[in-house]
This record gives C-alpha cells, sequence and structure tokens, in this order.
C-alpha cells in the first residue's frame, strides 16, 4: 500500500504524489519533454466549449497532468515548483502537440518556487464562455513571503493552446491553509455560468462566475459546518438531485468530543450558491485526501456518490456508495470492498483498495460505472504492483458480480507486472476517441506514465491502450 503521509503531497483529491487528467493518444507515442508546436485551430465561436476539457477550441478532448519532472530547461527557461504538461487531442484521440505550462510560462501569475506544487490539484471548464475551456491550477503549498499559503491560477484557452492566467484571490485562512488543495468545477447556483469550488483552511469556498481574463468574478462565499469542528479536505462535483444545478461534496474530518472522524458532506447546488446538506460517517477514525467520485450508477436520475477509504480495515480499503434522491442523498448505502461477494481477488492488508476512484459510462448503455484503483495489490510476488476495478452500472446500481479487474497483464497493455508501479494510484474515465464510450486513464506513477485502456461494449480492454510518459500521478476531475 502507498503510505499516504510518507509521499509529496500535489493533488486536490488525495494528498499523496500528483495526479493526473486523461485523452487518448496514438499507441506508442512518447510525451517529449519539451513542448511541441500547438495544435492550431480554426477559431472558436462566441458559444461556450462543448468540452470542458478542449483548451484550443478545436472540438476535440485534451488531458492536462502534472508533469513528472522540474528544475530543467523546457528548451526556453529553467523552472522548478511544477508543471502541467497538456496533451492535444485529434479525430483518433490524443495527438503529439503537447505544451508544457508553469509559473515561468508567458502571463501565469507568480514564480515557480522549490517547494511549490503547482499541478498539485487540477480541474476545467470553459469560465469566461469564449469557446475554449480554461485550466484551474491549485498550487497548495505556494508561498506568500516565506509563508506557505496556497494559490489558485486560471490558465486560459486560446486557438493557439493555454495563454496567460488569472490568480483566484485567496479568502480566509493564513499560513499552512493549502489555499487551492483541491478543486472542483460546474454551475452550482444554475445561471448558466461556470463556477469554482476550491478548499482554503478547512472551509469550502465557491467563486462564481463570470470570469473574466482582466479578474473578474461573481461573488465569493465561505462555506464551513460551524461548531462542529469540521476541515474541509477534497471536493467532488455532479448532479445529485436531478434539479440542474451541480452539487458538491466535501469530504473531511470532524471532531468528536476528543476524538477525530471521516465524514463526507453533502452541499445542494441553489441559486444563492450552495445549500448544506446531510453528512455520512464514513470511518470512525480521522483520514486526510479520501477520493470521491459522483455518477448515476443505478440511471434513476439522481446522482450516486462514491467515496473511497483505502485505510479501511488494517488498509486492504473500501468504498462506500451513498444513492442520490431528488432531495439530495438518503439513507440508502452500502460498503463494498474485495470481501464482498463476487469481486475477484481477496482483501489483504495494505491493499488499498479505494484509494482512487472514476466514474463514467464505460460500455455506453447508459449506466454510470465506476472504477476503483488498488494501488497496494501484490501480484505474486510483485509488491504494490497495483490492479483496478471496473464496476459496471445497472439495475439496481453496482454489484460485484458486475465487476472486472485487470492490471498491465491484460492482453494489449505493454510492459510486465512490476513491483512498486502502484498500477491505479489515479484513474479517470472519459471519452477521448468519440466513439460514446468512456475510455479509462490510469496512473502507474512507479514508472512515471498514464496507461489509457479503451472503453468498449463490454467495458474496459487493453487491446488498443497507450502509453502517456513522464507524467506524474493524479488525473484531473
Amino acid at each position: 500500500m502507498i503510505q499516504p503521509s510518507l509521499l509529496p503531497r500535489a493533488r486536490a483529491s488525495r494528498g499523496r504524489l500528483p495526479r493526473l487528467r486523461a485523452a487518448s493518444v496514438a499507441a506508442g507515442v512518447v510525451l517529449a519533454a519539451c513542448p511541441a508546436p500547438l495544435l492550431l485551430a480554426a477559431p472558436a465561436s462566441a458559444a461556450a466549449a462543448k468540452h470542458y476539457d478542449d483548451f484550443n477550441g478545436d472540438g476535440y478532448r485534451d488531458l492536462a497532468v502534472p508533469y513528472a519532472y522540474s528544475g530543467i530547461e523546457d528548451g526556453t527557461v529553467s523552472f522548478s515548483g511544477g508543471a502541467v504538461l497538456v496533451t492535444f487531442g485529434g479525430p483518433k484521440g490524443l495527438t503529439t502537440k503537447t505544451q508544457l505550462v508553469h509559473q515561468d510560462s508567458p502571463g501565469v501569475p507568480g514564480a515557480g518556487e522549490e517547494n511549490d506544487q503547482f499541478g498539485g490539484a487540477l480541474a476545467s471548464a470553459d469560465l469566461d464562455r469564449d469557446g475554449y475551456a480554461d485550466l484551474v491550477v491549485g498550487n497548495p503549498s505556494e508561498e506568500s513571503g516565506k509563508t506557505p499559503v496556497g494559490s489558485v491560477t486560471v490558465v486560459w484557452g486560446s486557438a493557439k493552446g493555454l495563454k496567460g492566467g488569472t490568480a483566484l484571490p485567496r479568502k480566509g485562512g493564513g499560513a499552512f491553509g493549502a489555499f487551492g488543495r483541491d478543486i472542483a468545477t460546474g454551475d452550482f447556483n444554475g445561471d448558466g455560468r461556470p463556477d469554482i469550488a476550491t478548499v482554503n483552511a478547512g472551509d469550502v469556498l465557491l467563486y462564481r462566475g463570470g470570469f473574466t481574463k482582466s479578474g473578474g468574478l461573481g461573488k465569493v462565499s465561505a462555506y464551513d459546518r460551524a461548531g462542529q469542528g469540521w476541515y474541509a479536505d477534497s471536493l467532488a462535483a455532479g448532479k445529485v438531485t436531478g434539479d440542474g444545478k451541480t452539487d458538491l461534496v466535501a469530504v473531511g474530518v470532524r471532531g468528536v468530543g476528543s476524538t477525530f472522524r471521516t465524514e463526507a458532506w453533502f452541499l445542494k447546488g441553489a441559486s444563492a450558491g450552495l445549500s448544506s446538506g446531510p453528512a455520512k460517517v464514513i470511518d470512525s477514525k480521522q483520514h486526510e485526501r479520501l477520493d470521491a467520485v459522483i455518477g448515476d450508477f443505478d440511471r434513476n436520475g439522481y446522482g450516486d456518490i462514491a467515496v473511497g477509504n483505502p485505510y479501511a480495515s488494517g488498509g486492504r480499503g473500501s468504498v462506500t456508495l451513498w444513492y442520490g434522491a431528488s432531495a439530495g442523498p438518503g439513507s440508502r448505502s452500502l460498503s463494498f470492498s474485495q470481501s464482498t461477494a463476487g469481486i475477484a481477488g481477496a482483501s489483504e492488508k495494505d491493499d488499498a483498495f479505494g484509494t482512487s476512484l472514476a466514474a463514467g459510462d464505460a460500455d455506453g448503455d447508459g449506466y454510470a460505472d465506476l472504477a476503483v484503483g488498488v494501488p497496494g495489490e501484490t501480484t505474486g510476488k510483485k509488491s504494490a504492483s497495483g490492479v483496478a476495478y471496473l464496476f459496471r452500472g445497472g439495475s439496481g446500481g453496482l454489484k460485484g458480480s458486475r465487476s472486472a479487474v485487470f492490471d498491465k497483464t491484460l492482453p494489449g497493455v505493454a510492459g510486465g507486472t512490476v513491483a512498486q508501479d502502484h498500477f491505479g494510484y489515479d484513474l479517470r474515465l472519459r471519452d477521448l476517441d468519440r466513439n460514446g464510450r468512456a475510455d479509462l486513464a490510469v496512473a502507474v506513477p512507479g514508472e512515471n506514465t498514464v496507461r489509457i485502456l479503451p472503453g468498449t461494449k463490454g467495458g474496459v480492454t487493453g487491446a488498443g491502450s497507450v502509453v502517456l510518459r513522464e507524467t506524474g500521478a493524479d488525473l484531473p476531475e
């Protein structure tokens, strides 16, 4: 199992290694350490971008991932403190066209510093509705003077890719508040303009649209569970209630007397911003940076909330599923692990089942599916080689009988099983090749790659899989 407390904090959803964001690439493409010429697009219309991750407005989804190295030459300037590598999409998925973005890039606020984590959290949306998706980058260890406070930067999309940036004003908190530790985007107040949710010093912050390159934005609000000793840590956005507004789930720690426990707090999207809803206990102990996603796994029109807990049962891990309803998540819930009937494999100490989660329709049947990463799984004598599961949605929701497990032994996946690969450390499900089925991007931090496994009618397959090299470990939401 990856021991989160021993690894550098970087991304938004968990706090171990930096995580990823995905799209599809030509087989065998190796991403260069230096940026290639950008893929140029025809001028975009004034309409909002069709895809929230189409940064150059050409109609194809792009992929932004944390870059694995820093403090090196990118061809024009030495940078440090983290970077984001963007690979641009095309008719058949990702192309060889890339761009490297960091705080020493022209027009991006701030300066790269040794202890920064630029790219530690990533999200995207067409924030200024100009036809180009914009990238929202968290840097939770950004310093003000010599004090770590964190930062959130919007890097703007354009026909030539990402260009320039604007820093969000930090609200509340002070030293070690880790502003930008996690980020989510969505239309939380239903006004048709994308908003940004992030965290700072345990509070949930909502930045309302519309955003402008000159720094314009709407009202900013902070949300806390007053008087409950609450500290928000990670976020997931999606549509739970079916009313058209984006809802938010914050996972964090709540003090109960002299003890602490981990809970998921539901915040309903509302015209005024966010409205506090119910909370659910995930673990009676305190844990940081649990991953969460929202997907309609039973296709009843209401999004369901999944929260991973890799610490459960001595690091064996589990996933809690909290089903949605018209008023928000209700009493219907369940937990499952590798010990659940129908799920292949065995639940073993330090497997870390549930370290990462992703939701999407991998088989194109209209039901959301759930991918679960198990980076601590040992294969044979290869410790922590890692695996991932796909739980296919269907009538009644998720079931162990509709699950499949896979790793680098899957036919068509390049490379063999290697100890300490941590395959499945982070995951994303997105339709990268526009065939109506979500493809699974899998972070393999032990080899600094992202593996992309195509979605098919039968679920995820290794046939036609590709490798993105020199990447970090965290994928974008």
